[in-house]
């Protein structure tokens, strides 16, 4: 029994959909459904899973413009970010003008997620950490049982998270990482929101932004 993934690149950002089951009960969710709704559902239908929540990391556009059609459809909840991001949410409708999305309309997540929650899938569980810095309000995932983190946009292999959208902050969100995705094991595997994977130890020792010099073994 163990946490199942699978990643749907969506949207021209090619954001990275996460699509997490149990193995067991073949109960799924989906982090950060940004839009390319019949990709997801395909894929969905394809692995013979059962939708049970949507998991937001934050309210970027590229990140949760298919969730409102997606709870509708199949009537399921919408699970963070944490509360401090609502600002972007609201703002839906202008950020689809700005980047050229189709209209989407402002919506509120059925549950707002706070620093040390956790998410069940199935038999599974996800821990929630609040790591503000790219959006006050961004939250990581973590599957200690699959050992792997889905960090949205706070970390990237080779990079970081932008700092420059409103309400962002450089030192919050290098105090988010290495505060909080480090303490978790050099071997934890992240699937960013955009861009290939690696391992916080990888980062670690390569990362020109968050590198410490340390090895890798």
């Amino acid at each position: 029994m163990s946490l199942q993934f699978e990643v749907v690149p969506v949207t021209p950002f090619q954001q990275n959909c996460s699509i997490i089951w149990c193995d067991e009960t073949n109960e799924a969710a989906m982090i950060d459904p940004g839009g390319d709704i019949h990709l997801l559902k395909e894929k969905l239908q394809q692995l013979g899973l059962t939708l049970t929540k949507l998991i937001l990391t934050h309210g970027h556009l590229d990140h949760v413009g298919g969730t409102a059609p997606l709870a509708a459809e199949f009537n399921v909840p919408v699970v963070g970010p944490h509360k401090d991001d609502a600002f972007w949410l609201e703002g839906l409708p202008r950020q689809s003008e700005m980047f050229g999305f189709p209209m989407t309309e402002a919506f509120e997540p059925t549950q707002w997620l706070e620093d040390g929650d956790v998410i069940t899938v199935g038999k599974q569980t996800l821990a929630v950490y609040h790591t503000p810095g790219h959006t006050p309000g961004h939250v990581v995932l973590h599957s200690e049982d699959a050992n792997v983190a889905f960090v949205g946009d706070v970390l990237f292999k080779g990079g970081i998270g932008r700092t420059d959208f409103p309400k962002g902050d450089y030192q919050t969100l290098i105090n988010s990482i290495k505060g909080k995705l480090w303490p978790l094991g050099n071997a934890v595997i992240f699937i960013p929101g955009h861009g290939p994977v690696s391992t916080f130890g990888q980062e670690r020792a390569s990362n020109p932004f968050v590198a410490d010099e340390m090895p890798l073994y």
